[in-house]
């Protein structure tokens, strides 16, 4: 710890520095696998347990993001003022477990209840990690770090399809979850031995205001409220994930109705064009945001609504398309801007804020994200395909999809228009 605060810019805190990034992104890979891996296995669920697209809903939205986003914030409270290492090696362990008993549900009850716990854990891990990497990552390289970080989504998801989709074809749905619940067990132990646990403010030679109480719930909700930047990228992040949780819950699903497709291909197929369009385009977001940055820090937010509004005629030609191979051609481009906005949103989020705000901040972020994202994207997603059933058959989830779509053009409004106060909110940070 001593020669983390001693020698900052040495050739081993560079190390450590990737090392932790690795570790950090590893975790956040599995967090996402496990999360995800329940849109692969939606239809085999449904027939298992006979259940409505909005219970289907229900059990991938709101059931898991109603406790993962609330108590998000008070363990996000609880790392501002503790040690963050430890809270994510427990939050780690917590939600691979959970993971695994989803496998051995015997109702629909006893897999909601399962999926709270899964949420419970995933909880404690992303807000602390994303302090440590603020403390590990100067500004001028943070949205890059940032987005290294959020190649956890695309790669969690792939990994988590290509997975679920032949374990599913092969063993069955119950093995699926099983598998994937596995790994995060090893990276808890790892997390909790070999990551240290850095001083505040040490990338931007502010540990001398790491000693500062940190502030209530209510405290910095006010501040990221009075700040018109912090709250136009809630929103335009907000709405982009509400769309984004929508899209990879039921895009399977909607290709097994729609064009007839089994576990194995699909999944393969969907994990190849998630996995690398995604994460290319999660890493570009970043990267290219720290550089076209150096002209003006406006770029971190400009980028991400020009990247969310190209993307949105490729989107409605998804759900538009008459063959699947069609379908999975166009999903290529929303994959890649589909988290684009992670890594900028994320880097500017933290510089905008107090030290002793920052993970509290972050969980105040992925509650709103994930209450509106994950909690009620996917369910009106359902909800809307059973509405427009009757008229469509089938076909009403790609209908579904199309109209929720729609709500991306809106993100990228709100992206462009927190730029327009960022500098003046940067300067009085």
């Amino acid at each position: 710890m001593a020669s983390l605060a001693a020698a900052p810019d040495s050739r081993l805190q560079a190390g450590y520095r990737r090392y932790a990034l690795g570790l950090l992104t590893a975790v956040y890979v599995t967090n996402f696998m496990d999360r995800q891996i329940l849109s692969i296995l939606l239809e085999s669920i449904k027939h298992a347990f006979t259940l409505s697209d909005s219970q289907l809903g229900m059990l991938s939205g709101i059931a898991f993001a109603l406790f993962y986003a609330t108590l998000g914030m008070p363990i996000a409270m609880w790392a501002d003022r503790s040690n963050r290492r430890n809270i994510i090696a427990l939050a780690t362990l917590l939600f691979s477990l959970m993971t695994a008993v989803c496998g051995a549900a015997q109702s629909f009850v006893q897999l909601l209840i399962a999926r709270v716990g899964v949420g419970v854990g995933e909880a404690g891990a992303s807000p602390p990690s994303h302090s440590i990497l603020s403390d590990l990552y100067a500004p001028r390289q943070r949205a890059t770090a940032m987005a290294i970080f959020s190649l956890g989504v695309p790669l969690g998801i792939l990994l988590g399809f290509l997975t679920g989709g032949w374990m599913n074809q092969l063993f069955g749905w119950r093995a699926s979850f099983l598998v994937v619940g596995l790994p995060g067990l090893a990276l808890a132990v790892l997390t909790r031995t070999t990551l240290k646990e850095p001083l505040r403010g040490l990338s931007e030679g502010r540990t001398g205001q790491a000693a500062a109480v940190a502030p209530g719930f209510v405290q910095a909700f006010a501040f990221m409220l009075r700040r018109r930047s912090i709250l136009h990228i809630m929103i335009g992040a907000t709405l982009n994930s509400f769309v984004g949780y929508g899209a990879v819950n039921w895009v399977p699903a909607f290709l097994i109705r729609s064009f007839g497709m089994q576990t194995g291909p699909m999944g393969t197929a969907l994990a190849l064009i998630i996995g690398i369009a995604g994460g290319l385009g999660t890493f570009f977001g970043g990267y290219a945001a720290d550089r076209l940055a150096r002209r003006d820090v406006r770029w971190n937010l400009w980028l991400v609504a020009a990247c969310i509004a190209a993307g949105l005629p490729f989107s409605f030609a998804v759900f538009l398309a008459p063959t699947a191979a069609l379908a999975l051609t166009a999903f290529v481009v929303p994959a890649a801007v589909g988290s684009l906005y992670l890594g900028p949103s994320l880097a500017m989020l933290q510089g905008l804020v107090p030290l002793r705000m920052r993970t509290v901040a972050s969980a105040i972020l992925l509650f709103v994200i994930n209450i509106i994202g994950l909690g009620i994207g996917p369910w009106a997603v359902g909800a809307l395909s059973d509405v427009l059933e009757p008229r469509f058959g089938v076909d009403s989830l790609r209908y579904a999809l199309l109209g929720i779509g729609l709500v991306n053009a809106w993100s990228a409004l709100h992206f462009w228009l927190a730029s327009r106060s960022l500098r003046e909110d940067l300067a009085k940070a």
